[in-house]
């Protein structure tokens, strides 16, 4: 009777053991040095750039759009705060 109900394939029922996997690998990475984030965060980078490459599809779109929004966040992380 609970496969009627959506008991069992709630998405709540996933939600807190996803979420304290994810926030027991952030807590590791977290003392890691600077450049290993860094070196990171290239990598992962280079990989999307290498997907969008050999894919040619819609990518292209979404990937200007994530440029311009990084931008906007970097301009306003850059900018003084105006009271």
């Amino acid at each position: 009777m609970e496969g009627i109900t959506g008991d069992v394939n709630s998405p709540n029922k996933w939600k807190t053991p996803f979420s304290m996997v994810l926030q027991f690998y952030l807590d590791k990475s977290t003392p890691l040095p600077v450049h290993h984030r860094w070196l990171g965060t290239f990598a992962v980078e280079a990989i999307y750039v290498l997907r969008v490459y050999y894919v040619k599809g819609f990518f292209y779109i979404i990937s200007y759009g994530l440029g311009i929004y990084i931008s906007n966040m970097l301009i306003g992380f850059l900018s003084p705060k105006v009271d």
